[in-house]
């Protein structure tokens, strides 16, 4: 398998195009889609390493690019159109790239929370969630644990030992792996992809 997408394509969306990269893997086991933080864009450390894992265990990857990325904005559109966005990218893959796969949804920080919160809408089976933002550091009360909470299907967090911006609590089908580093997640990407990948094989295995 190669490193590169196989392909890149827009997608429209409510608030503007999309971009999509796939990157095929050798089997059929299901579909993950991933998406992006918020200032950042898909080449991060942790989802070049959870696209990699993913692929060795037979998943098909959609690299997301929501709207305002593509538009080559860093400030991030508000979560009402982060969930359109990416919901209008969903139904694309669905009857495009990953038709008639189990489909894994997430992303890291920001992207992760978009995949909680449209988890049931998106009909996922399962969602990866990287550096999970559970509160603005130093802002205690102002906590997203409510949209982790709120996920009904196996969730995985992969979190920085040293993340400031909290750690996310085991709780009944959710995982959470603990790694050397902070929020980027970059400190140990052998230990993202070993993690992801042990787990996705557990939860595509699930739906064959």
């Amino acid at each position: 398998m190669s490193g590169g997408p196989e392909s890149v394509q827009e997608v429209a969306t409510p608030h503007g195009p999309a971009r999509v990269q796939l990157h095929s893997a050798d089997g059929t086991a299901g579909g993950l889609l991933l998406g992006h933080g918020a200032g950042g864009g898909v080449d991060a450390p942790d989802l070049v390493a959870a696209t990699g894992a993913a692929r060795q265990a037979g998943l098909h990857v959609a690299l997301v690019e929501q709207p305002y990325r593509v538009a080559g904005r860093r400030a991030p559109a508000p979560a009402a159109q982060l969930d359109a966005s990416w919901l209008a990218v969903v139904t694309a893959v669905r009857s495009g790239q990953l038709a008639g796969l189990p489909l894994v949804t997430g992303g890291r920080s920001s992207g992760a929370r978009v995949a909680c919160r449209t988890a049931a809408a998106a009909g996922a089976v399962a969602v990866l969630c990287l550096a999970f933002p559970v509160q603005p550091p130093g802002k205690p009360d102002k906590h997203r644990r409510a949209e982790l909470d709120g996920v009904t299907v196996p969730v995985l967090v992969v979190q920085g030992e040293r993340d400031l911006f909290g750690r996310p609590e085991s709780a009944a089908g959710r995982s959470v792996v603990l790694l050397p580093g902070d929020h980027s997640l970059k400190a140990d990407p052998a230990g993202v992809a070993r993690a992801v990948g042990g787990w996705l094989r557990l939860v595509t295995g699930e739906h064959r």
